[in-house]
């Protein structure tokens, strides 16, 4: 018998200070069986980003062919496509021929090295690259219920995260922006 996703609905208030960009979003997120609950955190982080009109998730592992999160027009083209984690260079390659902007947010202890690898092969690429600090992921991974209320404040490279269980900060550098 297979697992199944394990549901997570979050109420946030969001502020993003860079865009002056303000919203309340009612998210719920399927964890694939497979999907490390750091992943998931990444994943609420680079919407929370990214949050405009369109954006939502896609099937994610379910679907290998699609993104974790995109913007889809009316006439089904990809104007936005966001990959969490470290995606090959062959994926960056099809993905920036397939869509209008895109962008990954790598976020464990190895993306140093999925980034050293890949670095040459990304610079070919039209594709913005960001890396989200790897322990800054797992204090918001500790604050994460299934059902939670969670403000995200972002302002430069940084989302000030607070929720009822503490608060937190998650950092981000920028390895490669087009």
């Amino acid at each position: 018998m297979a697992q199944k996703s394990t549901i997570y609905k979050f109420r946030i208030a969001l502020s993003d200070l860079e865009r002056n960009y303000y919203d309340a979003l009612n998210l719920t997120i399927a964890q694939h069986p497979s999907e490390s609950l750091d992943r998931m955190v990444a994943k609420l982080l680079a919407f929370s980003i990214n949050a405009q009109a369109g954006l939502m998730f896609t099937k994610g592992l379910s679907a290998v062919e699609e993104p974790d999160i995109w913007i889809r027009t009316l006439d089904e083209q990809t104007s936005l496509w966001i990959d969490v984690g470290e995606p090959s260079p062959d994926r960056i390659k099809k993905a920036s021929r397939q869509a209008n902007e895109v962008k990954v947010y790598s976020f464990n202890s190895k993306s140093d090295v999925w980034w050293e690898q890949g670095r040459s092969k990304f610079a070919m690429s039209k594709v913005s690259i960001f890396r989200f600090d790897s322990q800054s992921v797992k204090a918001f991974t500790a604050l994460v219920e299934r059902t939670m209320d969670v403000s995200i404040t972002i302002t430069g490279d940084s989302a000030f995260i607070a929720a009822d269980s503490g608060e937190c900060e998650v950092g981000w550098e920028s390895l490669q922006v087009v």
